[in-house]
């Protein structure tokens, strides 16, 4: 038995909250369990000096957590003097998530600032924040059609996110922090919309896994990350084929997973 109840397969209840900030081109609180993460995707009219004059955009993700996410309080990075190597770790792997799902050419040279703030956490937060990202991505990026500066939104495609692993002699999915802190194995699997992998990070700890193992995470994960895309698509239209995007008039969302 789960600490929670949950079923091996079952995701923990996701809430979406949209223009959470009122400045953002585009903003979410995603809660998945006790994690939640503010989310806010910013445009600004310039991109890095390795991309002056490509004709190409960017996009980038900062991540951070508040002092007080976790059981003890933390002290700010920014007192330490710099951000330590998971934050870059996390950082780098939600951006590679959300360019993987964007023609950057289409984009223009402006950048997509994408800050992902953790004001709770309780496992899962970086694929929390993909997840939601790219509901702050997508807004932002349909706000930049409509204002007529940019001609067709680069979205190719959705991206959402999720965790599994082995916790004692079980694979499960979407593990809480008291499951990860004992999981013998961790994985973070990202995904498109067309069930194409962007990121696969699996690591055992003191445990070696097998083949089985393995394909069965992956098996999890990918019910996971349709059921996460599903939950995109309450608040996006979305048909990449033939480039329709559009949003939908939704502020909240609640899922509970009852599979």
């Amino acid at each position: 038995m789960r600490p929670d109840g949950r079923k091996p397969t079952q995701l923990r209840p996701v809430k979406i909250t949209r223009d959470f900030n009122i400045h953002a081109e585009g903003s979410v609180l995603i809660e998945v369990g006790n994690t939640k993460v503010i989310i806010t995707a910013s445009v600004e009219e310039k991109v890095p000096p390795f991309l002056k004059g490509s004709g190409q955009g960017w996009i980038t993700a900062e991540y951070s957590m508040l002092p007080r996410a976790t059981e003890s309080r933390n002290i700010r990075e920014i007192v330490r003097g710099a951000p330590s190597g998971r934050t870059h770790e996390i950082q780098r792997l939600i951006g590679r998530s959300l360019r993987a799902v964007v023609d950057l050419r289409k984009l223009g040279e402006r950048t997509l600032w994408v800050d992902c703030d953790v004001i709770q956490a309780d496992g899962g937060t970086r694929v929390t924040s993909i997840t939601g990202a790219f509901i702050a991505v997508a807004d932002a990026m349909i706000k930049l059609v409509e204002k007529n500066r940019i001609k067709q939104n680069p979205l190719k495609d959705f991206v959402a996110a999720v965790s599994t692993g082995v916790v004692g002699k079980e694979v499960v999915l979407d593990l809480n922090f008291k499951e990860d802190s004992s999981a013998k194995v961790d994985m973070n699997l990202v995904m498109t919309g067309k069930n194409e992998f962007v990121e696969v990070q699996a690591t055992g700890e003191e445990y070696s896994f097998s083949q089985e193992e393995f394909s069965k995470m992956l098996d999890y994960g990918k019910v996971g990350i349709n059921k996460l895309i599903n939950i995109q698509k309450e608040f996006i239209e979305g048909i990449p084929s033939i480039n329709h995007w559009k949003r939908k008039d939704i502020k909240v969302f609640e899922f509970i997973d009852n599979s």
